[in-house]
């Protein structure tokens, strides 16, 4: 059994901060890229930022400059820095990994979701 539990997440004004943590726990044998996703009311689910096993990053455009993706790999944590934050960046943020368990192939898993809400 595999677990992502993300923490982190709430209300903030613009201009704000957050940080996002995201856990993966579990019959873990291989931990490979971890990212962050999110999704707005009545929009589809969006790539926020990746980041690889070695620490090779991918940004949105939309948050290039103000996100910053990293993980410690000794914890199995992938965590989302967010700075500067915008109304729109308002959603349900999820922490997505793509790993190989004890006992299944490597696919990928999805934590619950944490709101971020960006609001005056």
């Amino acid at each position: 059994q595999v677990q992502l539990v993300e923490s982190g997440g709430g209300l903030v004004q613009p201009g704000g901060s957050l940080r996002l943590s995201c856990a993966a726990s579990g019959s873990i044998f291989r931990l490979s890229a971890m990212g962050w996703y999110r999704q707005a009311p009545g929009k589809e689910r969006e790539l926020v930022a990746t980041i690889t096993s070695g620490g090779s990053t991918n940004y949105a455009d939309s948050v290039k400059g103000r996100f910053t993706i990293s993980r410690d790999n000794a914890k199995n944590t992938v965590y989302l820095q967010m700075n500067s934050l915008k109304p729109e960046d308002t959603a349900v943020y999820l922490c997505n990994a793509a790993l190989t368990s004890v006992y299944v192939p490597r696919r990928d898993y999805w934590g619950q979701g944490t709101q971020v809400t960006v609001s005056s």
